[in-house]
């Protein structure tokens, strides 16, 4: 496969995770969420879309560079680890809006950061630029943490 058609899945299967999550997201921001006490420092809403599209083109282009990375190392782990971090940031939508579920969506959150920092030290054996570009996106899900937890507290 062509380096071109490799860099266009690998940005457009996070994009598209991120599309799909916002399936679950958006109806209930206007809705549910907005009759949730949240914490001083919560964002506006609109912050949210714009922040989560550069995460997500970052982390297609760290996993493009994994991709393309010439190596004698196996990358195998990379990938599924890429891929599990992935799927768990879909699942915390739909835990968290979708069944409105806040306590099991920290839970799943708090597994969704242990990935991502395995996914920074499997991508940084490989090709440190990969690991630094999860760098944001590891501190935005810590941030995300936080708020999770507060909306637990707080509700």
């Amino acid at each position: 496969m062509n380096k071109p058609l490799r860099l266009i899945i690998s940005l457009g299967t996070p994009l598209l995770v991120g599309f799909v999550g916002s399936y679950f997201t958006t109806p209930n921001i206007p809705t549910w969420y907005a009759t949730l006490t949240k914490p001083a420092l919560n964002p506006p809403s609109w912050v949210f879309a714009p922040v989560w599209t550069a995460l997500y083109l970052l982390m297609g282009y760290a996993f493009y560079l994994i991709w393309t990375q010439k190596t004698k190392l196996n990358k195998t782990h990379a990938y599924v680890l890429f891929f599990i971090q992935l799927f768990l940031n879909l699942i915390w939508s739909y835990l968290f809006f979708a069944l409105r579920l806040p306590p099991l969506a920290l839970v799943e959150i708090i597994i969704l950061w242990l990935a991502i920092l395995l996914t920074i030290i499997k991508f940084k054996a490989i090709n440190k630029l990969a690991a630094y570009l999860l760098i944001p996106y590891i501190l935005w899900v810590s941030f995300a943490t936080y708020l999770t937890f507060q909306v637990v507290l707080l509700n």
